[in-house]
């Protein structure tokens, strides 16, 4: 798992681990989620990965875009 920047420093996201087809997100809750192309869609896996390696703008893309229900609760 990488540690998220958190360049604002805002951001809810703690860190995340970038796979070929999905993306999962630990939060500062300690909550795990997965987006995969599946459940969330090439284009947004694609854009989280984009903002969790630049370090800013992944946790509100999130809450505007990938809502919870195109995602897998892991813990």
């Amino acid at each position: 798992m990488e540690q998220y920047k958190n360049i604002k420093g805002t951001s809810k996201v703690k860190g995340y681990k970038i796979e070929e087809r999905q993306i999962t997100i630990t939060f500062l809750n300690n909550e795990v989620y997965q987006y995969s192309y599946t459940s969330a869609g090439h284009e947004h896996v694609e854009t989280m990965k984009l903002l969790a390696r630049a370090g800013w703008g992944l946790g509100a893309y999130i809450e505007e875009v990938a809502k919870e229900g195109n995602s897998k609760q892991l813990a």
